[in-house]
């Protein structure tokens, strides 16, 4: 796989005729200047500094975190680009709210654990400005309505950082779909299977695979993320697999999701790990975890497809997010990079290797714009993810991933915990553009 996209990184532009051109190929380079800020500047936070830093046009004026060497290591991050440093906002956790104030900024990016996404997304958009939030961009089912009532109250507009939305073959298999290659889609699989054990038990100190601490004693994301493996059981991440099949069968904007159902395993992954690297006597392999090794969820929408969704992050495994793409005229699947077409594939009830389709449909945004992404984080998709929020801004428009898609892929979450804890009842998803989805028109990777 991976020598399949280093190939497609120096592919040429495809021969093949493009069915939609986006604005962003086809509008005039923008010098106007954007004036961000960043709340969080830990590991996350500071690649969007990184990648903001590319952008000539893009100001860094003011950050916000409580940990000074998160604030040390974003400033000298600034000082080394040639960049002034940064106005520092640290005095306490809800400093925030002095920062989005601020008149000389125009959009400000989250990076912070989870449940502060949404209080500092709010206030960001009261405040007037962009929000531009990571993921998955709200915990509870209120706070996606939080999120909503927030951009229909203000008017400020709020982008989900769903950089694989933006990831090369994603996008070269989405410009399959609306040419029609795999006839019309009838299902689709994805979801975030990633082994997390060393993430979730960092002390900072051990190397990664011998750590057993979080909270409080851990370091970076395990001083909170693994807090929800203990306290939920549902797929507590669902927008990396989902943002992507959610474009390719234009939910929010002629379709939308209309129920799901969830279903866990036993939760043995994290206290084995525990015991294996610390000793059945450390003081974590007391600790209770509720969130099952996998999850799987599936979803029914108004067009009539399914999707299944995965979450696997405690179990012992290499990386995937698992995307399958199914259609009456065949399928793709990124695991083994595989493709049939029916008629079309050399033969029949074979798979061939998606090498070939994914030159020809690379989409028009890569082509473009691959050297200015080289450099950029998880393989260039974070450059397209704040090329996007740069030119909303600047062009005063809602950007390509919305507050609507931050409130329907994030709800996945809780809904999903609501159906495991009923049995895996059915469980209604509720329609956040208060039936907009009707006639809103496709945008992402489109002529806006």
């Amino acid at each position: 796989m991976n020598n399949r996209r280093n190939f497609l990184k120096n592919a040429a532009l495809a021969t093949a005729g493009m069915a939609f051109v986006p604005s962003i190929l086809t509008a005039r380079p923008n010098d106007q200047k954007v004036r961000l800020g960043f709340i969080g500047v830990g590991l996350r936070g500071r690649e969007h500094v990184r990648n903001s830093i590319l952008f000539p046009q893009v100001e860094i004026n003011a950050i916000c975190d409580i940990d000074p060497a998160a604030v040390a290591k974003a400033q000298k991050m600034l000082r080394e680009a040639g960049r002034k440093e940064a106005v520092v906002y640290s005095k306490n956790e809800r400093d925030f709210e002095n920062m989005v104030k601020r008149e000389d900024l125009d959009g400000i990016i989250i990076a912070t654990p989870w449940e502060w996404h949404v209080p500092m997304a709010v206030s960001t958009m009261k405040a007037g400005k962009y929000a531009g939030v990571e993921v998955s961009a709200t915990v509870t089912l209120q706070e996606s309505w939080d999120l909503v009532n927030a951009y229909e109250k203000t008017g400020s507009h709020c982008m989900i950082l769903e950089n694989v939305c933006y990831r090369r073959d994603v996008m070269a298999a989405l410009n399959m779909v609306r040419q029609g290659l795999f006839g019309e889609l009838t299902h689709l699989e994805c979801g975030y299977e990633h082994d997390l054990r060393e993430v979730k038990f960092n002390d900072g100190k051990s190397a990664y695979g011998g750590g057993v601490e979080f909270g409080q004693k851990g370091f970076s994301e395990a001083k909170w993320r693994t807090q929800h493996s203990i306290d939920r059981n549902g797929d507590i991440y669902p927008t990396h697999g989902l943002g992507p099949v959610a474009q390719m069968i234009n939910i929010n904007r002629g379709n939308q999701f209309q129920y799901l159902v969830s279903m866990a395993t036993k939760p043995l992954g994290l206290h084995k790990y525990i015991v294996d690297n610390g000793g059945a006597n450390h003081p974590n392999a007391k600790v209770k975890f509720k969130l099952g090794d996998v999850v799987q969820t599936m979803v029914k929408c108004a067009n009539g497809e399914t999707i299944l969704i995965t979450h696997d992050t405690n179990s012992p495994r290499p990386y995937s997010l698992g995307f399958k793409v199914q259609g009456t005229n065949g399928l793709w699947m990124d695991e083994g990079d595989q493709i049939y077409i029916e008629k079309k594939s050399p033969k029949a009830h074979q798979w061939e290797k998606d090498g070939d389709y994914m030159k020809k449909y690379d989409h028009p945004l890569w082509t473009k714009f691959e050297k200015n992404a080289q450099g950029a984080g998880h393989g260039g998709m974070d450059y397209f993810v704040m090329q996007e929020f740069v030119m909303a801004i600047q062009e005063k428009r809602s950007p390509a991933i919305d507050v609507y898609d931050a409130a329907a892929w994030s709800a996945i979450s809780p809904l999903s915990e609501e159906s495991i804890k009923k049995g895996s009842a059915p469980i209604q998803i509720p329609d956040f553009t208060r039936g907009k989805w009707k006639t809103n028109k496709p945008i992402f990777g489109l002529e806006v």
